[in-house]
């Protein structure tokens, strides 16, 4: 038997008085219209029938169009007209877009001149792949007299896709970028190819007359120095690669929030997943201020997936990242890891920004609901990012900032979260941070579902997420803030002998800002089987450009200014070091920072401990008093000492370096912070 589906239609007046039967309020249906019902009492489909015998369906009118392309077309629409110079309407503000478009292409052209060519490629905006035509240009005369700028590149034209919005920015890196993916919670997957991390030992800085004396050179410095020449064959290297290219992508960004001291930065890439990097670290313009944006500070090019020549004087690899200060410019060849650029940024600001006597500091910053700041510094694994994002406190920033006069500002749009292990219950606000238009850097993911495993180090224990600061709910936007109240200093101390908290004098703070301690354990590097003290001047040396005693000086001006106090928070081990103690419970930690945000600690009753002599609280309220003495927790007291005496040798042995430079107008505050550090 064969079965026979009959299908209703029905009619709106038949809907409502269904609704209404359903409702008790049914009512005796009418009877159709004449003409109206169709075989069996059902209700008749309508047509109408043309002229020519033909049967549309008017239900809705048709596109307006008559090609699949010209439909294509139609999905999108112009961007909002931008904003009129000078208030300009009618024909001559077309003209002014007009110009100012061909100043921005002239401006980008100057940007990715090459050493040997006066003028920079022809560069149109747009996407080459949607482009019907080439551009046509005007003629030229053919009485040119050749020269060595005559090429093939110099004859095509270099497509320009300017500020691309991250949705365009998706559409590239899926169609041109292998390893692009888009994940289960809409963040953009991608690799950065063989490195997966910073390269220091490939960074060089050109030496002359500009840094010669500004900046920190020789041992301990992070800046290894090249020449002039060797950076502009370096520079002449990515500018060609880059003008090869059939398109690049432009950034124009800004860096420090505080208005008057922000940065104008290009970056000119080769990547969609560079731009979009970007897009998220940097600070966004407004329409507005992308259109008045002129000519930048500083420029960054990209060429990372063209390699240096390895022939080339001052090169150890086929990796280079070069900075030249006094060109204001960055060329980075050799590596894709997209690190390299936020990082060289913050370097630039360590120099520009001290310049005008703000402090550049590689800190987390908050700040509470009555406006009082807090800065954090700390190495990787001291706790610095889960401290420092608080959920009943304003953050800031979680890694970049400035201190001038008018309080602190973050110098980035964005965060770089670590990714390695990260769950919804341990990091709920970058967990919910990792959506549309983050960026996830070599994390590995289900090949159906596209579901991340943040536990997976298939490809790199590194694996970070960018994405802006406004996905973080409680970020303060724009985001400044008076001058700091708290300033405070993580360490992991896995030999177990500092307490859990200390207030510090200025010179105790300033020197171990520029100690910058922590200690590494089993787990945070391959090989380690005990604690391992490790130093990092000012809590960053990879990124300062001038020596630590700097950044010191200006430090202890600002707090000693604004009436600052400094802590030293261990959020290592307590009762023995690592392998026999244990790890101080983070809800303690968290216990001692509300008392430092709240200032019931600066009330607390304080003894001195011996060798380091720092200032310990006798109690802390939801903290054991007993494990706020170090020595106390110890069953092993002789032991102890050895220890301690051990760790204030290392701070001794590090500290040696620095004893020669001054610190201030005269030695007082020089002898002071080296009477702060530990007496053996």
């Amino acid at each position: 038997m064969i079965d026979v589906l009959l299908f209703r239609v029905v009619l709106p007046s038949e809907w409502q008085e269904e609704e209404m039967a359903a409702n008790g309020n049914a009512r005796v249906p009418t009877a159709p219209s004449a003409g109206g019902v169709g075989r069996n009492g059902l209700a008749k489909i309508q047509t109408n029938k043309k002229a020519e015998g033909v049967c549309h369906d008017d239900s809705t009118p048709p596109v307006k169009a008559q090609t699949i392309d010209e439909l294509h077309s139609l999905q999108m629409k112009k961007s909002a007209p931008t904003t009129p110079i000078d208030g300009m309407k009618g024909p001559f503000a077309a003209f002014a877009e007009d110009e100012r478009s061909k100043q921005q292409l002239q401006s980008i052209s100057a940007s990715l001149a090459s050493l040997t060519r006066e003028t920079g490629p022809k560069v149109v905006k747009g996407d080459p792949a949607r482009q019907s035509e080439t551009p046509r240009v005007s003629h030229v005369s053919h009485e040119i007299t050749p020269t060595i700028s005559v090429s093939d590149s110099s004859l095509k034209f270099t497509h320009v896709l300017y500020n691309l919005s991250p949705a365009e920015l998706y559409e590239q890196a899926i169609k041109y970028e292998k390893g692009s993916f888009i994940t289960s919670s809409g963040a953009l997957a991608t690799l950065s190819g063989a490195k997966t991390g910073r390269s220091p030992k490939d960074k060089r800085v050109v030496r002359d007359e500009t840094t010669e004396h500004d900046l920190w050179w020789g041992k301990g410095s992070p800046n290894i120095e090249m020449d002039e020449h060797t950076f502009m064959v370096n520079r002449e290297r990515a500018v060609d690669y880059l003008n090869s290219l059939d398109k690049v992508f432009v950034n124009d960004q800004f860096l420090n929030w505080d208005p008057e001291n922000r940065i104008k930065v290009r970056i000119v890439s080769a990547r969609a997943y560079h731009s979009l990097f970007m897009h998220n670290m940097c600070i966004r313009p407004t329409p507005e201020e992308l259109e008045n944006f002129g000519t930048p500070d500083f420029t960054i090019y990209n060429a990372g997936q063209f390699p240096c020549n390895r022939y080339t004087h001052y090169m150890t690899s086929s990796t280079s990242i070069d900075l030249n200060l006094a060109r204001r410019e960055m060329v980075i060849l050799g590596t894709q890891y997209a690190g390299e650029m936020k990082k060289g940024l913050f370097s630039v600001m360590h120099y520009l920004m001290p310049k005008r006597q703000i402090l550049s500091l590689h800190s987390g910053c908050n700040m509470g609901k009555d406006g009082d700041v807090a800065l954090f510094f700390g190495l990787s694994g001291t706790g610095k990012t889960t401290l420092s994002t608080d959920h009943n406190r304003y953050l800031i920033g979680d890694d970049e900032h400035c201190w001038g006069d008018n309080g602190v500002s973050n110098i980035e749009g964005g965060c770089y979260a670590k990714c390695i292990d990260l769950s919804r219950e341990k990091e709920p606000d970058i967990w919910n941070a990792i959506k549309f238009g983050t960026v996830l850097e070599n994390v590995v993911f289900d090949e159906h579902t596209r579901e991340v495993d943040y536990s997976d180090k298939s490809v790199t224990e590194n694996t970070r997420a960018a994405y802006p600061i406004e996905y973080i709910p409680n970020a303060k936007l724009p985001c400044v803030a008076p001058h700091p109240k708290n300033v405070i200093l993580l360490a992991c101390d896995a030999f177990g002998v500092l307490p859990p908290v200390s207030k510090l004098s200025l010179a105790q703070t300033m020197y171990h800002f520029i100690s910058g301690y922590t200690a590494l354990v089993a787990g945070t590097e391959d090989g380690i089987k005990e604690p391992q003290a490790t130093f990092s001047a000012c809590f960053g040396a990879a990124f300062i450009m001038m020596h630590p005693t700097k950044y010191a000086a200006m430090l202890a001006a600002k707090m000693e200014q604004h009436g600052a106090t400094g802590w030293l928070v261990n959020t290592g081990w307590s009762g023995g070091r690592y392998g026999s103690g244990s790890r101080i419970k983070l809800a303690y930690t968290r216990k001692i920072i509300d008392a430092i945000h709240s200032g019931s600690l600066l009330k607390a009753t304080y003894k001195k401990t011996e060798v380091f002599g720092l200032e310990i609280p006798t109690k802390v309220e939801g903290v054991p008093s007993e494990i706020l003495e170090p020595m106390n927790t110890w069953s092993d007291k002789k032991t102890y000492k050895e220890t301690l005496l051990k760790l204030a040798g290392l701070f001794k042995t590090n500290f040696e370096g620095f004893v020669a430079h001054k610190i201030g107008k005269d030695d007082k505050l020089t002898d002071a912070i080296l009477a702060a550090g530990p007496v053996l």
